[in-house]
């Protein structure tokens, strides 16, 4: 038991840490997830002193719990209203994104590495989306919009669905080697199929939810509950073959907006009200993504694999692509009526994380040639992501770099 003491002692201090970062993180606007992804370096790829290999069939199944929790708890926080006013901007900046982001990345990637025009597509398809496990915590402390908010939550979590079908097509085609077998109809159906499917399952799990959850408080240690019922929802997804992170986001958007609910008359005596999550309940998840946030953000910075400095440079240079293409995007299809502040922090917050980790990995373990050159760029590109969104998240808020993105959204509004 003695050799475990070091292990626990270190537990409670990242927990102390984290507490530390978050205070750093109001003063400065320096988002806690980057110390954190830090610590995690230094403690994996740098002293060896964990590895993922420590946390076994533990570590992908703590990542999801973390997913689900934030994508939930996020949701909560959205208005139907913000989400309608930002469907339009929305679908417009996740589609352009995502389809430019290939393009030229992959153009890139086939003049910077030897991967070819496959593997390149690939590779660039694999990092072509947004993390919402990244973006959802750094939300929380920013003071933008709600509309705002909603576009880079529902964006997020879209492109997670949008990535991983389109990676998982584009690497049975590597596998064969024929680009003709390519069926864009195909894979678009797939994705509308997942993103509308689970959707639906999310919002309708959660109004039956809402009706019975004040029945559920009478239980003795209910407080848990609620989060059991989004991991069974979230698992019966998944099992289907839809996206369960999108599941779990409409979920926690339609227990946040219960209100808008009419009573429901079981009968002509009995009449059932939706209940909202009370204070304890809301307090209890926001506990718990913090914490989960905190390991979850450590344990990505040991799971990161930086080996051969050539493609760590392929893999900065392709995320300071990754940002520049981001900037006209954001201009032309934003609503000029968004703070330029905002948009702004809009296009600056794009970090790269758990989807693209997962898939990076994949080819390699498949024996795919170029693999391991994927897997490194894609790690690189992940890391350097989440350091350029922490730093430039700063630079806008305190320091004269927000002179530049005034001027390129200048159209915008409350643009000095």
């Amino acid at each position: 038991m003695h050799e475990l003491g070091p292990v626990i002692a270190l537990l409670g201090i990242i927990i102390f840490a984290a507490h530390f970062f978050e205070v750093i993180f109001k003063q400065t606007k320096i988002p806690d997830v980057l110390p954190l992804v830090i610590i995690g370096l230094i403690l994996g790829p740098l002293l060896n002193i964990a590895s993922p290999t420590y946390f076994g069939a533990v570590g992908p199944v703590f990542t999801i719990i973390t997913f689900i929790f934030i994508l939930f708890e996020a949701g909560t926080g959205l208005s139907i209203e913000s989400i309608r006013k930002s469907f339009k901007d929305t679908l417009l900046i996740t589609l352009l994104s995502f389809l430019f982001t290939v393009i030229i990345v992959g153009a890139a990637a086939v003049y910077l590495t030897g991967l070819g025009i496959l593997r390149s597509l690939l590779l660039a398809t694999i990092v072509g989306g947004t993390s919402s496990a990244i973006v959802a915590p750094i939300l929380q402390q920013l003071k933008i919009g709600d509309e705002s908010k909603s576009i880079l939550v529902l964006e997020s979590s879209a492109t997670d669905v949008i990535v991983v079908i389109c990676a998982i097509s584009v690497m049975e085609i590597v596998k064969v080697g024929d680009p003709g077998q390519i069926d864009i109809g195909l894979i678009i159906g797939k994705i509308i199929a997942s993103f509308l499917l689970a959707t639906m399952i999310g919002m309708i799990s959660a109004i039956v939810w809402s009706y019975l959850l004040k029945w559920v408080r009478g239980l003795q240690n209910s407080i848990f509950i609620t989060a059991a019922c989004v991991f069974v929802v979230y698992g019966l997804t998944e099992w289907l073959g839809y996206s369960g992170a999108v599941s779990a986001l409409a979920f926690g958007i339609t227990m946040g907006n219960v209100g808008l609910l009419k009573i429901l008359p079981l009968t002509s005596q009995v009449k059932v009200r939706a209940s909202e999550l009370n204070l304890t309940e809301k307090t209890f998840f926001s506990e718990m993504v913090f914490i989960l946030k905190t390991f979850f953000f450590v344990y990505i910075g040991i799971s990161l694999q930086l080996a051969q400095w050539n493609l760590i440079i392929v893999g900065l240079i392709l995320t300071i692509i990754i940002y520049l293409i981001r900037l006209p995007i954001v201009r032309l299809t934003l609503q000029k009526s968004i703070p330029a502040l905002d948009a702004a922090m809009i296009s600056v917050i794009i970090p790269r994380g758990l989807a693209a980790a997962v898939l990076a990995s994949m080819p390699f373990q498949q024996g795919i040639s170029g693999g391991d050159a994927i897997q490194n760029i894609a790690y690189t590109i992940i890391l350097v992501s989440i350091v350029f969104t922490s730093l430039l998240v700063f630079l806008i808020d305190k320091t004269k770099l927000s002179r530049f993105y005034f001027r390129i959204f200048s159209k915008f509004g409350n643009a000095v």
